[in-house]
């Protein structure tokens, strides 16, 4: 049965520097060798996951950003996308500028992608996002509102404090068909609510990935909210320990911590035992 194998990155596959293992590296370059087709669904920037994913040599589309892009995995062409209309990421801008917050706009100018961000009222939280990323060349600063809209936006992110947050991700779910994540950041105290088209998810672009790919099975791993609709989708679906409670009770079984190569050591004897070790899927 030729099977999907997909990992969630930040809680999941990496460990708590946020980094892979040699470990991880080396267990799934080799069973992807074998033919495992193995991929993973983070909410991660092509960028950042093309940083902390260095060292593994997929042959299977990525999903990143939740999902709103699919990519090739040796060239980072984009196979897939979902991006807002103009009066889509206006009506979003403005919500949130009546409720002073100005977000971080993810968007494609000029073929390049950017991140538009405006210094005025940022959060700690905000500036912690950016100080952690001096690699990173997509942040771009404006100095109107105006201009966080230039290029084809497909993502909006707000990080503050929870309860600033809470009521803004409750009026956007209650109100809009647009995909609305608010979640607390891995270790920090901030919350982020982070804001995509509609029909957008990890869950929509691993069947768009099973599709294109003819494949029978999707096994899936994770440990965060945004894993949940990934899961149910999913045949198998495993949490690693550490993952939240609310993901756990949707999950086939829980495997090991994330600091332990969880992911990686259930692949190995999980993997040859399904294909009889010659990594026929």
């Amino acid at each position: 049965m030729k099977t999907l194998y997909v990992s969630d990155l930040d809680g999941t596959l990496l460990n708590s520097d946020t980094r892979l293992s040699d470990a991880t590296i080396k267990t799934i370059n080799a069973l992807v060798e074998e033919g495992m087709h193995f991929t993973f669904a983070t909410a991660r920037s092509i960028t950042s996951a093309s940083l902390v994913s260095k060292g593994l040599q997929l042959k299977t589309p990525l999903i990143v950003y939740n999902g709103v892009y699919l990519l090739d995995p040796d060239t980072y062409r984009i196979l897939y996308s979902h991006s807002f209309s103009k009066q889509d990421a206006q009506e979003i801008l403005s919500y949130l500028l009546e409720h002073e917050m100005i977000p971080f706009v993810y968007s494609y100018i000029d073929g390049v992608e950017r991140v538009s961000y405006m210094e005025q009222g940022m959060h700690e939280g905000g500036i912690y996002y950016m100080e952690s990323r001096p690699y990173d060349k997509r942040f771009r600063k404006v100095e109107s509102t105006r201009e966080l809209l230039d290029g084809d936006v497909f993502y909006f992110t707000c990080i503050h404090d929870g309860e600033f947050l809470k009521p803004m991700y409750e009026h956007l779910e209650e109100t809009t068909d647009y995909v609305i994540i608010y979640q607390q950041e891995l270790y920090r105290k901030e919350y982020w609510l982070e804001i995509m088209p509609g029909g957008v998810s990890k869950a929509q672009a691993i069947l768009e990935l099973k599709e294109r790919g003819g494949f029978e099975k999707v096994v899936s791993f994770g440990d965060a909210v945004n894993d949940i609709a990934m899961f149910q989708i999913s045949d198998e679906c495993y949490a690693v320990e550490n993952a939240i409670d609310e993901l756990k009770h949707h999950a086939t079984a829980v495997i090991g911590d994330h600091d332990e190569d969880a992911v990686a050591l259930w692949l190995k004897a999980h993997y040859k035992k399904e294909t009889g070790g010659n990594g026929d899927v």
